[in-house]
Parts: C-alpha cells; structure tokens; sequence
C-alpha cells in the first residue's frame, strides 16, 4: 500500500518538473485589429446594404424654382390672435409645413410668416413671397 502510494505520489510530480524544464512559449497575435470608424457597418443594417450617398443625389437633381405663380393666396385674418391664410384651398397657419406636388414630386414648404396681403414661404432655404389674389 505504501508502494502504489509512493508510486502516485512521484508520478502526480513528473509534469511539474517537466514544466520547470522549458518556459511556455509566449502566444502572439498574427494580425493586430484596428478599428475605422469611417469602414463602421451598422449592426441594424441588412448583410451587404450599402448608405446612399445624398450629397450626390442633390448633385444630379436640381430644386425646381418655386415661383409665387405656383400658389392661390385668396384669403389671410390678421388679429390680436394666431394668423390664418388660405392658400391653394387649405387653411394654413404660421409655421406650418405642407408639401407642394409639382409633376411626379412633393416638395416641403413651410409658412413662413404670414402679413396683410400677403404670405412668406420657406423653401431649401430661400424665401417666396405669394400676394393675395384679389378678384
């Protein structure tokens, strides 16, 4: 019984004089990862989709010109209260955004400000003043 033992005992110890012989060799990485923010992929995003680039589309299409011919400004109520205007047939009010179709487009446009006689619409930045269409 002492014999098997012994025996366990010198064999339990054999691979750790085996480790003490040799140091493990160091683990190196083959490539180091770096990470681009500019090559990111949106995890949402669907395998192999690819962001449209809108500074080019704007590029190749040209905004049309909004002309205040485009509009029917037949009735504007100024007062101690909010500002009212009708314009195309609807009833538009201060900051409100409505979309104008011209052909086979809708464009945004928002009421600027609306004064006696006549109504300021934003677009793309610029402004168009529409008078109001007196019979």
């Amino acid at each position: 019984m002492k014999a098997i033992f012994l025996i366990l005992c010198l064999t339990s110890l054999v691979p750790l004089a085996r480790a003490a012989e040799a140091p493990p060799a160091a683990i190196g990485a083959r490539e180091k990862s770096a990470f681009d923010p500019k090559q990111t992929h949106n995890p949402f995003w669907p395998i192999g989709y690819v962001k449209p680039n809108p500074k080019n589309a704007d590029a190749n299409q040209a905004a049309p010109l909004i002309s205040p011919a485009s509009f029917n400004l037949t009735s504007v109520t100024i007062g101690s209260g909010p500002h009212f205007a009708i314009l195309n047939g609807k009833i538009v009010g201060e900051g409100q955004q409505f979309g104008l179709q011209m052909g086979a487009q809708v464009y945004q446009v928002k009421v600027e400000t609306i004064r006696d006689g006549e109504v300021v619409l934003g677009y793309q930045g610029g402004e168009v003043v529409v008078p109001l269409h007196r019979h």
